[in-house]
């Protein structure tokens, strides 16, 4: 009778674990915003970042770029903020810029999401860009399972 192999074992039950961790880490926080300019919606997402300096601004339509910035560490700067600038031809000018606590307060059936539905009007061409955030993750699930309806 062959000697047990405790070693395959420890490697079946190892891999059993490790696989059920990719399942979990596939929940990201995230921050979704839902833009719409000219008959067109796009949803654009933000993932958090460690530094705001790396952010790349999103173009929509000739005017407008939008840039969200999802930090959560340090603790002291962790914030969701929103960037909405002119594309003029001196450079990009900043029209709108909000920020939101993070995590954001969990509003029970809000239709805008955490951000609430904003419009950002541009004088020279005559443009609206109207935009809303909505924020997803492992801590909004985590916190959401304790709560009662």
């Amino acid at each position: 009778m062959p000697a047990p192999r405790p070693c395959l074992f420890l490697v079946g039950l190892f891999s059993s674990q490790l696989l059920a961790v990719p399942a979990r880490a596939a929940v990201v926080e995230s921050v979704a915003c839902h833009v719409s300019y000219g008959g067109e919606t796009r949803l654009l997402q933000a993932r958090p970042v460690v530094s705001p300096y790396g952010v790349a601004v999103e173009k929509v339509g000739s005017y407008f770029l939008f840039r969200v910035v999802f930090q959560k560490e340090p603790a002291d700067l962790a914030a969701i903020k929103v960037y909405v600038l002119a594309a003029k031809d001196s450079g990009p000018t900043p029209i709108h810029q909000v920020t939101h606590a993070y995590p954001p307060p969990l509003v029970a059936a809000a239709p805008w999401g955490f951000t609430g539905l904003n419009h950002v009007y541009e004088p020279f061409r005559d443009g609206e860009l109207s935009y809303w955030c909505e924020w997803s993750g492992e801590l909004r699930e985590s916190r959401s399972e304790g709560q009662q309806q």
